[in-house]
C-alpha cells in the first residue's frame, strides 16, 4: 500500500478579502513542491540512545555501520534484527523494535519485513531510518519581542522543559498554545534539515565505481526511489518520474546510473524552490493576520452550530495535504465517518471535555494536548502516538500505539504489537479494547488489523528522556526507564457504546467487540450482568401500586443522575451512559 495520492483541489475560491489579497499577493507555488514525508519525522523516531549518534560524526559512524550491516546482510540487501542488533549493540528487542518502526513508516509495504520487525529490512531504507534519529524536533517560536525577555526567559537554560512540563490544561490556560510551531513551520524545518545533510546522505546510499572526484559515487533508480522515504512531491508524482535523468525510463532497460553529485545539485534546486515558497507563504500569512492555527487545517464539527471549516487557499494546491485535523474543540461531540476524513491520517489536537469519534480506516493517528476527554479510533493501521495529553480515554484499535508524556489516562486497546511507552507519563492503565460499531470489522480488514491479536497489556517501556526534543525534560537529567502502565481493574471495565445513528448501513455489520476479551475482564463482565438481573427481578416482583412505583423510579433517577455526576463529571464520559434506570422495569 503506497502514501495515498493528495486529493485534487477544489475550484479556486477567494480566501481574503480582496484588499489584504492585494496588499499582500500569494506567491505563485513551483511547477512541483517537493515535501518531507512527515510520517517519518513524526512516527519514525525512537528514543534510544545508541541509534542517535553525534552530528559531527554521524556521516562517519554510519558508514563504518554501514559497511558492518553490508557484511551481515543476506543476499539481497536485506537487514536482520539479529544483524542491527549486533552492528550496533543494542539488545535483539529494540532491534526488532527499530525495524517494526521503519515497516510503521515506509512509503510502501514491504513484503519481506513484517510489521513486528521480523524478515529483513532493505539495507538502504535502515541507513536512511538511522540517520534521521539525528533530527531535533523544532522547538517552539520566539516571542516577537524576545530581545526584550532574554534577561527573564533565556533561550538556553535549565527551563527548557518548561513547556512540556505543563499539564495541557495549564499549556492552554499559559497561552504558550500560540506560540507552538505550526505544521507549515515543521515542513520548513524538516526540509531545512534534508538540505543540510542531503550530500552525507546520497554519499551513504551511493555505489562506488571507478573514476574521480564526483564521478566515483553513483545512484541507480532503484536506489534513487527509496529517498522517497524521505521527500515526495506534493502532486503524488514520483521522485524517479520528476527527476530529469530518470524520467520516462524503459522498465525493460533500466536507466544508467547517475553521479551522486548530479542528484545532490538537483535535490538541493528543489529544496530551495520549496523553502522559499513556503517561507514567503509564511511571511505573507503573518504580514495579511489571518486569523487561522494553520495553513492546511481542514476540520469539521459533528453540527453546524459548532462548525469550522478550513482549507488552504484556492489557488496553492501545493498546500493541499493528506491528513484531517481536529482541533480546539471543548464540551463537544465530534463524528468523523470514512466520507468525513480526507487523505490517510488524523490528528487531534487540543481537545478538551468533548468526545472525538474517529470511525474510518486510516494509517496513522496523533492525539495531542488533549484533556478529559474520550477519543474513538476505528482502525488505523500503521501507527497511534498520544502525546501530552491528561485524564483522556483512548479506545483504539490499531496496529500499534506509541504513548509518550501522559498523565492519568485510560487506553482500551485493540493492538497487533506491544504499546510502546516513552516519556514523562504517571498513572497509566491499559484495558482491553470495549466497542464496536457496524463498519468495524470492515475499516479493520481494509488496514490489516487483525483482531485475534491483541497485545494491550504488554508495554515495551523505554526511558524519559526524548533526545529528539531539546524540550521533553530539563537539561542535565539523566535518562531513567519511562513509567509503565497498570492493567485496569476488572470491575472498572465497562463497554463503550457508540451511538447507532453515528453509522450508516453495511451489508454485514459488526455486532459485537472484534477483540476477545480476556477471561478476568468476561468474569467480571458476567457478574456485573448477573447482579443486574438480580435487580431487575427484584424490582418486577415488588408488590406496589403505580404511585409507589413512581416514586421508586423518580428515586433512581435521582440516584442515577447524582452517581453519574460525581463519577462522571465531564462530558466525554455521559456519551458512555444512555443507559437509563428506567431499563430496570
Amino acid at each position: 500500500m503506497v502514501d495515498d495520492p493528495l486529493d485534487p483541489p477544489p475550484e479556486p475560491q477567494p480566501q481574503t478579502p480582496p484588499a489584504v489579497a492585494a496588499a499582500s499577493p500569494s506567491p505563485s507555488p513551483p511547477p512541483l513542491l517537493l515535501r518531507p514525508r512527515r510520517e517519518a519525522f513524526e512516527h519514525g523516531l525512537l528514543p534510544i540512545p545508541k541509534l542517535i549518534f553525534p552530528e559531527g560524526t554521524l556521516a562517519h559512524t554510519l558508514a563504518q555501520v554501514k559497511d558492518k550491516l553490508a557484511s551481515a546482510a543476506d543476499g539481497g540487501g536485506r537487514v536482520a534484527a539479529a544483524a542491527l542488533a549486533e552492528a550496533l549493540q543494542i539488545p535483539h528487542e529494540q532491534a526488532a523494535l527499530a525495524l517494526a518502526t521503519l515497516a510503521a513508516v515506509l512509503p510502501a509495504d514491504d513484503p519481506a519485513l513484517d510489521s513486528g520487525g521480523g524478515g529483513g529490512a532493505d539495507l538502504r531504507d535502515v541507513l536512511l531510518f538511522l540517520y534521521i534519529q539525528s533530527y531535533k524536533r523544532l522547538v517552539p517560536r520566539a516571542h516577537k519581542d524576545s530581545p526584550a525577555v532574554t534577561d527573564v526567559w533565556p533561550s538556553t537554560s535549565a527551563f527548557d522543559g518548561y513547556l512540556s512540563a505543563l499539564s495541557p490544561i495549564q499549556l492552554v490556560r499559559s497561552n504558550s498554545r500560540r506560540f507552538m510551531p505550526s505544521q507549515a513551520d515543521e515542513e520548513i524545518h524538516q526540509l531545512s534539515y534534508l538540505q543540510k545533510h542531503m550530500a552525507n546522505i546520497l554519499t551513504l546510499l551511493a555505489d562506488s565505481v571507478e573514476g574521480e572526484g564526483d564521478d566515483s559515487l553513483v545512484l541507480t533508480m532503484e536506489t534513487f526511489e527509496h529517498l522517497g522515504f524521505l521527500l515526495k512531491f506534493s502532486e503524488g508524482t514520483p521522485l524517479s518520474q520528476a527527476a530529469t535523468f530518470f524520467a520516462n525510463s524503459d522498465p525493460d532497460m533500466p536507466a544508467a546510473p547517475v553521479s551522486a553529485a548530479q542528484v545532490h545539485d538537483w535535490i538541493s534546486q528543489n529544496i530551495s524552490a520549496s523553502l522559499e515558497f513556503s517561507t514567503e507563504k509564511s511571511i505573507s500569512k503573518e504580514v495579511s493576520q489571518q486569523v487561522t492555527s494553520d495553513i492546511d487545517v481542514t476540520m469539521a464539527d459533528a453540527n453546524a452550530s459548532n462548525a469550522r471549516n478550513s482549507t488552504p487557499t484556492g489557488t496553492n494546491p501545493a498546500y493541499y495535504r493528506n491528513t484531517t485535523f481536529v482541533e480546539g474543540f471543548s464540551k463537544t461531540s465530534v463524528v468523523k465517518h470514512a466520507s468525513d476524513v480526507k487523505g490517510h491520517s488524523v490528528k487531534v489536537l487540543n481537545c478538551h471535555e468533548s468526545v472525538i469519534y474517529i470511525l474510518a480506516p486510516l494509517k496513522y493517528a496523533t492525539v495531542y494536548g488533549c484533556s478529559d476527554a474520550t477519543v474513538v479510533l476505528g482502525a488505523i493501521g500503521k501507527v497511534v502516538k498520544v502525546e501530552h495529553c491528561e485524564r483522556v480515554h483512548i479506545i483504539a484499535a490499531a496496529k500499534r500505539i506509541c504513548i509518550a508524556n501522559c498523565r492519568e489516562c485510560i487506553f482500551y486497546l485493540g493492538v497487533n504489537h506491544q504499546p510502546l511507552i516513552v516519556g514523562d507519563n504517571h498513572k497509566l492503565q491499559v484495558a482491553p479494547f470495549n466497542t464496536y460499531y457496524p463498519q468495524l470489522g470492515e475499516h479493520l480488514a481494509k488496514v490489516g488489523v487483525d483482531p485475534a491479536i491483541n497485545k494491550w497489556d504488554q508495554p515495551f517501556v523505554l526511558g524519559v528522556v526524548d533526545p529528539h526534543d531539546s524540550l521533553s525534560h530539563p537539561a542535565g537529567v539523566s535518562d531513567v526507564q519511562a513509567e509503565s502502565a497498570a492493567r485496569l481493574d476488572p470491575d472498572l471495565f465497562t463497554n463503550f457504546m457508540i451511538p447507532s445513528w453515528f453509522g450508516t448501513e453495511v451489508q454485514e455489520p459488526t455486532k459485537c467487540c472484534p477483540f476477545p476479551l480476556p477471561e478476568i475482564y468476561c468474569a467480571s463482565q458476567s457478574k456485573k450482568l448477573a447482579a443486574l438481573e438480580d435487580i431487575r427481578r427484584t424490582i418486577r416482583e415488588l408488590q406496589i401500586d403505580d404511585n409507589r412505583k413512581k416514586e421508586l423510579t423518580n428515586a433512581l433517577h435521582a440516584q442515577f443522575k447524582d452517581w453519574l455526576y460525581g463519577k462522571f463529571s465531564s462530558v466525554h464520559s455521559v456519551a458512555n451512559a444512555f443507559i437509563s434506570p428506567l431499563c430496570l422495569f
